[in-house]
């Protein structure tokens, strides 16, 4: 009887081990605990040991009682927790990159850009040529850098005239590009 207890214990903590894995190795579509907009792979080792721990955590806490239920319970919620730690650090991470990020009008941008009201624009865009990443959504803004002819990026949004379009890393704006040298991915 103790061993199909057992037996019964490991595989829903593996179950749910794996179901946790699953869950953080899905598209990152959404932010939140199972997708964050951060690049990297903190989330999904945090989801898995959250899960292998909880499981643990839960299988201790039933007791005697229902072992496999705590277990099951505790591994969905050490994973949830976990992947939301991996999800932050990931986001610290990301700053860190970009020289540390605020906030404004709904969208994170890097220290080194000015926020502008835009239009919200989701999807990848690519360069026509090689054009100049600017700090300010006009041709007077400092130069950042630039984005090479072909090169796929992500667009968080595009300034109300429709002449910039905000250039993303990791759900960080990064510079503003002129939409006539660029076109939908």
């Amino acid at each position: 009887m103790t061993i199909t207890k057992n037996i019964k214990t490991i595989t829903l903590t593996i179950g749910a081990a794996a179901a946790a894995l699953s869950m953080a190795a899905a598209p990152q579509a959404n932010a939140g605990v199972v997708g964050c907009k951060a690049s990297g792979s903190k989330q999904e080792v945090g989801a898995v040991l959250g899960g292998l721990l909880g499981g643990l955590a839960g299988n201790k806490i039933a007791g005697k009682g229902d072992r496999g239920t705590g277990t099951a319970i505790g591994a969905v919620i050490g994973a949830g927790a976990g992947s939301a730690v991996g999800c932050g650090m990931q986001k610290t991470e990301a700053a860190k990159e970009v020289g540390g990020i605020y906030k404004s009008g709904g969208y994170r941008y890097a220290q080194t850009v000015r926020a502008a009201p835009l239009v919200e624009t989701k999807g990848k865009y690519v360069t026509r040529s090689t054009v100049n990443l600017r700090a300010d959504a006009s041709t007077y803004g400092q130069r950042l850098g630039s984005v090479q002819s072909g090169t796929t990026f992500q667009a968080l949004g595009r300034t109300g005239d429709g002449k910039w379009i905000l250039v993303g890393q990791d759900g960080v704006g990064v510079g503003y590009v002129s939409s006539a040298y660029v076109y939908r991915a």
